[in-house]
């Protein structure tokens, strides 16, 4: 597989991560498209079985998606301020304690948000919980497995 495939996979797979955080964008089946198209190209087994990873790893996502009771997501500027702290905070979690630091680094984006917009702990943790309630742990769960899948691929690229 050529350095230029490899950066368009790669780029696939960072606008389906950003996607995820952006609403009416199919985020995760951007990066599993990524997945799809690097195993189409660099045909190993490990390409392969990573790929296969990547589909029971979404398929999960997806049944614990419709699992979770079904909330209205706002739309409104805070709900977008929201996801992009969380969505930073779990990026950076997952940087910084591999694969498991996405969920508190989600939690602590969101919560550092609230933090600074009303100022007080409490606050913030009723308005952390009423986040989550209402379509935060659609995001998370989501955002938690493309990660995975994101982390998955990279090792593979990185190890041969």
């Amino acid at each position: 597989m050529g350095a230029w495939d490899l950066l368009l996979a790669g780029l696939v797979i960072l606008l389906g991560l950003c996607g995820i955080l952006l609403p009416g964008v199919p985020g995760s089946w951007l990066v599993w498209a990524g997945v799809l198209w690097w195993a189409l190209k660099d045909p190993r087994p490990l390409a392969w079985a990573v790929f296969v990873g990547a589909t029971a790893v979404l398929l999960l996502s997806r049944a614990v998606r419709w699992a979770l009771p079904s909330r209205r997501r706002r739309r409104d500027e805070a709900m977008r301020r929201l996801t992009a702290y969380g969505g930073a905070g779990a990026v950076l979690g997952f940087v910084l304690l591999p694969v498991l630091g996405a969920v508190p680094g989600f939690l602590g984006g969101i919560y550092l948000a609230e933090r600074l917009r009303l100022g007080q702990h409490g606050e913030a943790m009723a308005s952390l919980r009423t986040a989550l309630r209402t379509g935060g742990a659609d995001v998370l769960v989501e955002l938690f497995a493309c990660l995975l899948i994101t982390g998955a691929w990279l090792g593979a690229v990185l190890a041969g």
